[in-house]
């Protein structure tokens, strides 16, 4: 898959490239997103969550609630019956909402 060019800032020269897998979910903070990345420590860029999802490929990617972006291929399982929670595989729990749960099937 091909890498995404993504600014942490203004600066030119603090672009990164990232490859899509390497992303594990992505959590809106505000007027700030937290990538959280498989091998190193999360990043937070001045982006809203929207932007990510208009720009990471959709079968890779899935919005589960209005503030988490989850990669697909970290997602385990989903437990619960009335309130769904998603479970990653590094185990990390994330809430999903009621609306957005039919965007990832496992």
């Amino acid at each position: 898959m091909n890498k995404q060019a993504l600014n942490k800032n203004k600066h030119k020269s603090d672009i990164n490239l990232l490859n899509p897998e390497d992303i594990i979910r992505i959590e809106a903070l505000s007027s700030y997103s937290k990538l959280y990345l498989t091998n190193a420590r999360p990043i937070v860029m001045s982006k809203v969550l929207h932007w990510f999802e208009d720009r990471l490929p959709n079968q890779l990617f899935a919005r589960v609630h209005r503030s988490h972006l989850v990669n697909r291929l970290f997602a385990k399982e989903i437990i619960g019956t009335q309130n769904k929670t998603l479970i990653l595989n590094n185990g990390e729990c994330i809430s999903m909402s009621r609306r957005l749960r039919k965007s990832l099937v496992l």
